[in-house]
């Protein structure tokens, strides 16, 4: 046993108790509440996390000889959670990136098992050699998984193939066994292949390597994640080894724990060996982040329908595709949704988005021929629809407007762009179920059956004319499906639909207050003098003082352009020398000298003479 001084809620060694560690203990002197001798009762409290110091089996009190004080201790139950060989994990990040074990020994018979979860095709899962005998686990091509082995008389291979992807970044389990009878590989506890040890050969593994977790021999390594590996019932500490080798890391916390918030706009993160990838599968955006706008721009006549029928589903399914791939929802019957677009035109009326049903049930937003915005909900139990009615904002100005619409049961949030949310409530007498959803429009409807006359004759024709984009009702987005996936979508086009993002975010801020706009002015009370012959002369006055300023720097410049140019040339110019006129003919520079000066009266004999001092 030993002994340990610490306090509940802080780690093994600090000596302080909770209070301690986040600093608002009762005296700033102490560590403690408790230490602190007051005459009330104060508390000290927290949990003991530190497994190796768990379970505690005594507790020891000191400090006990000061007088007139009193403490009352209490130790809770001990709480356990999870399996530490369970969960002891590695990430490998480097196709050559391995672990290496001393071999395990020899035995007749040999059991394996791990978890793993990966997003690349293949990899070597574990590898340990010998003089005549090796064995060898595998993943290939995404779906199999391969057992092989030489006990030194004749190669042994098993193969499990799953009908579903194993990349899937998903945790799946392995188990390899080899006994005297027979081998057996397993995977995910179903699929499984048993075959009988051949009848030569020695029954016992010999190796002379180490046990390899990785890449070996010059072969890719396994890259993602691995746990609770176990050989012959002996758990192998992969986080401990992961510490000090290259390309491996403890445990599994992978990427999305520190990026997954960059997906935006819900999108999903999944982890890569390498990286980390946002699924924007189930949103209305795309690119790495799940941050682009997927739009269009619709001319004239152009439309969109999205089905939500059973047997798009079904066909889907056929297909071996996913719902979930091409946004396909089963879920007919609604008692809340959300719709969410951003639109911008300058043309009226139109119908923005129109949900129909297989009974008479719809929800659409249209735009009214003076540009404000319109919410029509038909549940069943009135005979008018409920409709929401935005008068004070003309949204037809050709900016990009967001609209978001989220209705639970009678409740109805709507928010337009950055403006705060208003609430309306449904009817007492309307129904609450959005029932057999059917289709969803854009741009125009053109639907069989009973319509709503009043959004044929108002506002279908000629169609909305303007971009679209983020439209998503409850994960489903029509629009992104058009423009992105393939003919298998319940989706159709009429028209010319170009992709845009449609100006990307919305430019509409929040109104200034009149009190605070120093720009602010009251239409009915501003009076302006406004005389156009005094415009006139104001503008005439003005044109000449431009004129004048223009004039002055002018001539500025003129006269800084002389100063620089006399400055440059003044020491220009012939050069001239003091030579004796008749050089030329002179036999000496001595008698060209005489011969031109007179009273030069030296002759050159005497010139030639020199004087030392």
């Amino acid at each position: 046993m030993r002994g340990i001084l610490t306090g509940g809620g802080s780690g093994p060694g600090i000596q302080k108790c909770s209070c301690g560690i986040e600093h608002n203990c009762t005296d700033a002197k102490h560590y403690c509440n408790c230490d602190a001798d007051l005459r009330s009762w104060r508390e000290d409290a927290g949990l003991l996390v530190y497994k190796d110091h768990l379970p505690v089996s005594q507790v020891v009190v000191g400090d006990t000889s000061r007088a007139g004080s009193e403490a009352k201790l209490t130790v809770g139950p001990l709480k356990c959670q999870g399996d530490r060989s369970f969960w002891n994990a590695a990430s490998f990040s480097s196709p050559a990136s391995s672990l290496r074990f001393p071999s395990f020994r020899g035995e007749t018979s040999t059991d394996i098992s791990f978890y793993f979860k990966t997003s690349s095709t293949r990899g070597v899962f574990l590898e340990n050699l010998g003089t005549t005998s090796f064995l060898h686990i595998e993943l290939r091509g995404g779906s199999v998984v391969s057992f092989s082995f030489d006990v030194g008389g004749e190669r042994v291979e098993l193969s499990v193939r799953s009908p579903l992807p194993l990349n899937d970044d998903q945790w799946h389990h392995l188990e390899a066994e080899k006994n005297i009878k027979e081998v057996l590989l397993q995977l995910d506890g179903q699929y499984r292949e048993v075959r009988p040890m051949p009848p030569h050969g020695h029954t016992k593994l010999e190796f002379y390597s180490e046990l390899y977790v990785g890449a070996s021999s010059g072969q890719r390594g396994f890259l993602g994640c691995m746990r609770a590996l176990k050989i012959n019932g002996l758990t192998f500490d992969l986080e401990e080894r992961a510490q000090v080798s290259p390309g491996v890391n403890p445990g599994c916390q992978g990427h999305c724990s520190s990026f997954g918030m960059h997906c935006m706009n819900g999108g999903k993160c999944v982890e890569q060996y390498n990286g980390y990838l946002c699924d924007c599968s189930l949103t209305a955006y795309d690119g790495p982040f799940c941050s682009d706008d997927v739009g269009g721009y619709f001319e004239t006549g152009t439309l969109v329908r999205y089905d939500f029928l059973l047997e798009a589903a079904a066909n889907v399914l056929q297909e071996g595709k996913s719902l979930s791939e091409l946004g396909v929802r089963g879920d007919a019957n609604l008692t809340q949704e959300e719709l969410v677009f951003s639109f911008s035109t300058s043309s009226t009326p139109s119908i923005l988005v129109y949900v129909s049903s297989r009974t008479q049930d719809y929800l659409a937003v249209v735009l009214r021929h003076n540009g404000t915005l319109q919410i029509r909900y038909s549940l069943g139990g009135l005979t008018e629809p409920y409709t929401i009615d935005v008068d004070h904002r003309n949204m037809a100005n050709g900016q990009p407007h967001s609209v978001n619409i989220t209705r639970n049961l009678r409740e109805i949030r709507l928010q337009l762009d950055h403006y705060p949310v208003s609430t309306h409530f449904l009817p007492k007498a309307s129904d609450t179920n959005f029932n057999l959803l059917k289709s969803i429009f854009l741009g125009k409807v053109f639907e069989t059956g009973q319509i709503d006359p009043i959004l044929i004759e108002r506002y279908n024709t000629p169609g909305f004319v303007g971009c679209l984009s983020r439209v998503q009702l409850n994960g489903v987005a029509p629009l992104k499906a058009a423009l992105r996936l393939g003919p298998a979508a319940p989706v159709s086009t009429h028209g010319i639909l170009v992709p845009s993002n449609c100006g990307a975010s919305p430019l509409t801020i929040f109104p200034m207050a009149s009190a605070s706009d120093p720009w602010h002015v009251e239409a009915a009370g501003a009076v302006f003098p406004f005389k156009e012959n005094k415009a006139k002369e104001g503008v005439d006055r003005n044109s000449a003082i431009v004129g004048g300023i223009i004039s002055i720097v002018i001539f500025t410049v003129l006269c800084i352009m002389v100063f620089v140019i006399r400055h440059m040339f003044r020491h220009k110019g012939s050069y001239h020398t003091n030579e004796a006129k008749g050089a030329e003919s002179a036999d000496c520079a001595d008698a060209a000298i005489i011969v031109n000066d007179p009273a030069f009266t030296e002759t050159i004999d005497e010139s030639k003479k020199e004087w030392f001092i």
